[in-house]
């Protein structure tokens, strides 16, 4: 692995206006804020939080997809180095290979009138990766061997696939202009259990056999437990603790990260549940609450965490964490 991560962040923000007011000034959803970030080259990086926490926003300003508000995004493989805020056309077009999403909805992601063969091959074809309809089909059948999809498969509609089936044609749909970086946006949460973990052990071996860099965006910490090198956890846009997931899972010191990893279920008959209630709901990005944006629902806050936005903290060289209180809290009064 290089000595340079393949994705730095510094300060990202993005943020989108609302309606104009005829009373007040402008409004804007905050959904991205601050966000300070290392992502290794060839590493499986996963990002988990709350619905509403900003991963997909998040996710999609990597790729290049949403406007950049703030802060400074830098895209480094060796080859090129880009910064995302400032890309020309050329630049923009190049990245698009390079940097590629994976959908969550593998019913929804799919063309119903266009054959796999095709939905396969439209990224080559409008990204001009190609000469000819020959050496389209060439690449077309290679990466779909890499998916586990039959040349038969290629002749049919997404219709006649199940669920399994059609996230590995996105996958493949994904990995054909051979990108670099890959963001997974909720890519197993619409499959059965099952399936999901084929999906995930396709998605490592990728990883191995293209040396991809993978953003894991989930909500799932057992899947997260299973695949990620790192983790990143997410509150309201922002970052709130970031380690290697086996110190992460080992020891969580933020008290959101510890009541998210609590919540998952034991399999152990005999395990007494403590999972950490978080009270009220996740507060709006439009009006995100002054100082730490967790202290509406922590057990813990003080009136400092009322006022003041904490700053992000070194616990470990490779483990971050944004709370004023991480150093003395005491979370055995905290379990149910």
């Amino acid at each position: 692995m290089s000595d340079h991560p393949l994705i730095s962040t510094e300060d990202l923000s993005v943020s989108f206006p609302l309606g104009k007011s005829l009373f007040g000034p402008q409004q804007y959803i905050h959904a991205v804020a601050k966000i300070t970030l290392q992502i290794p080259r060839g590493s499986f990086f996963g990002l988990v939080g709350e619905s509403g926490s900003g991963k997909t926003t998040f996710g999609r300003a990597l790729l290049k997809a949403v406007p950049i508000s703030n802060g400074h995004v830098e895209y480094n493989d060796d080859e090129v180095d880009y910064n995302l805020e400032h890309l020309t056309k050329a630049e923009l077009k190049d990245y698009r290979k390079r940097a590629q999403l994976i959908f969550q909805d593998p019913y929804a992601a799919l063309s119903p009138r266009m054959t796999v063969r095709d939905i396969i091959a439209e990224p080559l074809e409008l990204m001009e990766l190609t000469s000819s309809r020959e050496e389209t089909d060439e690449k077309v059948r290679e990466i779909a061997a890499k998916c586990r999809l039959n040349l038969e498969h290629l002749r049919r509609f997404p219709h006649a696939f199940s669920g399994g089936q059609r996230q590995r044609i996105s996958i493949a749909r994904a990995l054909v202009s051979t990108p670099k970086f890959v963001v997974a946006d909720e890519s197993v949460a619409a499959l059965d259990v099952s399936i999901q973990a084929d999906v995930l052990n396709l998605l490592k071996e990728l990883q191995r056999e293209l040396g991809l860099t993978y953003l894991f965006i989930s909500h799932d910490l057992s899947v997260v437990a299973h695949v990620c090198d790192q983790v990143a956890v997410m509150y309201l846009g922002r970052l709130v603790e970031t380690a290697p997931t086996r110190e992460l899972f080992a020891g969580p010191k933020h008290p959101y990260t510890r009541a998210l990893l609590s919540a998952i279920p034991s399999l152990d008959p005999d395990h007494v549940s403590k999972a950490q209630k978080l009270e009220g709901e996740i507060p709006s990005p439009a009006s995100p609450p002054p100082g730490c944006k967790f202290h509406t629902r922590c057990p813990f806050a003080i009136d400092i965490c009322k006022t003041d936005e904490p700053v992000q903290e070194h616990v470990t060289e490779s483990h971050t964490i944004s709370c004023h209180r991480w150093k003395e809290l005491d979370y055995s009064d905290a379990a149910e």
